[in-house]
């Protein structure tokens, strides 16, 4: 499936010419035959996204209880493609009335923890993370430039988020672009899960939209210790990377950067 798409566009200056746009398509997420959620997401790493998405969430408590991912060919004409199943041993019911019932929730691309019953609930899925590694102010800075020139797709269309795995020298391990940037943090996660790589406790995340909640909380159940983020942070998510004991970075641009959690972390 595409990842952008021709359409017919218009500019006073030109008059009408072709312009390509992202695809923003459903993907229903199954855990064992049972459908819980709906995201908009751009199509690609599907199988990552679920995975991610299943961990991310609470549903799978650890890597280990993923059993497989797979897409769903059993379905209608118009839904081929866009329906995967993930099998995992002793999955827990995810927040919501709408879940528990099995009834599908729906997750817009822009939401992450949307429908969840408490704060305190996601907070507790955690244990903080342990101190260290180091991390060189220099590498942080460099990342969202390092990003930038694996977004094949945004370059087509400029309507892409992305999340970027570098590890602590700044070399890219893994990106991924979504129309959500929550997705493109789960196709991290679920292709560090899938891979066997998690923790990813000597890795660094980068982010091109702002550093959200959500956000934060991917990262910290992926044991990543250091986040940068090319826009701002809310509270919310200061106070949970302070939590979390991760470094959390904002505005980071132009070789410059704010601190928000987790200074002592910075090398001299």
């Amino acid at each position: 499936m595409d990842r952008s798409i021709a359409v017919p566009a218009w500019r006073p200056d030109r008059g009408p010419y072709e312009d390509r746009v992202a695809v923003e398509e459903p993907l229903e997420i199954r855990v064992n035959g049972v459908p819980i959620a709906v995201t908009l997401r751009t199509p690609g790493d599907d199988e990552e996204l679920a995975a991610g998405f299943v961990l991310t969430e609470g549903i799978a408590r650890h890597p280990a209880d993923l059993v497989g991912v797979a897409p769903v060919h059993d379905v209608p004409a118009d839904a081929r493609g866009n329906v995967v199943n993930v099998t995992v041993h002793s999955a827990e019911s995810p927040d919501g009335a709408a879940r528990l019932t099995g009834r599908p929730a729906f997750v817009t691309a822009a939401c992450g923890v949307c429908g969840r019953g408490t704060l305190e609930a996601v907070r507790r899925r955690a244990e903080p993370l342990p101190d260290g590694p180091g991390v060189i102010p220099s590498v942080l800075a460099s990342l969202p430039e390092r990003l930038r020139k694996s977004q094949p797709t945004f370059d087509e269309t400029g309507g892409l988020h992305a999340a970027g795995l570098f590890d602590l020298q700044g070399d890219l391990l893994a990106a991924r672009e979504d129309v959500g940037r929550h997705n493109a943090v789960d196709k991290l996660v679920g292709w560090a899960a899938l891979g066997r790589r998690l923790p990813l406790k000597d890795a660094l995340l980068c982010v091109s939209g702002r550093a959200g909640f959500e956000i934060v909380l991917k990262a910290w159940i992926a044991g990543i210790p250091a986040l940068a983020s090319v826009s701002a942070p809310s509270h919310l998510a200061v106070a949970l990377a302070e939590e979390a004991n991760m470094t959390l970075l904002g505005f980071v641009r132009d070789g410059s950067f704010a601190v928000y959690a987790g200074r002592e972390r910075m090398a001299e």
